[in-house]
């Protein structure tokens, strides 16, 4: 073999030893996205705006559930078909909030968004 191949071979040898070593102490945790949506900077606020009227502590005018806590929110997001109720046309019966009018897209696209970036609280 050529001194020149012999050489590459070594050093790319020597690179995946240098990289096969998984020591919990060296490892980098995933850097969080700073532009991430979150629960209390973005989300909060849209729910204490357009939702709280109805699904307070105690829901009232037949709220099925409380949007009060990050939990609640979250769990009606993941189980309930909050984001669904909410991007539905005008006139839909099942829009929320009841009645309409519907939020504007751009609300709409930060809890979309919200739930992309893994519905995080803070």
């Amino acid at each position: 073999m050529k001194p020149k191949n012999l050489f590459s071979l070594l050093v790319f040898a020597s690179f995946l030893v240098a990289c096969s070593n998984d020591n919990p102490d060296t490892l980098m945790e995933d850097m969080p996205n700073e532009d991430a949506i979150t629960y209390q900077q973005n989300v909060k606020s849209i729910i204490d705006n357009n939702c709280i009227s109805c699904h307070a502590a105690t829901p009232r005018n037949g709220a099925p559930m409380s949007l009060v806590t990050y939990t609640q929110v979250k769990n009606a997001i993941q189980s309930r078909g909050l984001l669904n109720r909410i991007s539905l046309n005008n006139g839909n019966s099942l829009l929320m909030p009841q009645g309409g009018p519907r939020l504007p897209q751009s609300t709409i696209d930060i809890v979309a968004q919200w739930q992309q970036d893994g519905l995080l609280n803070e």
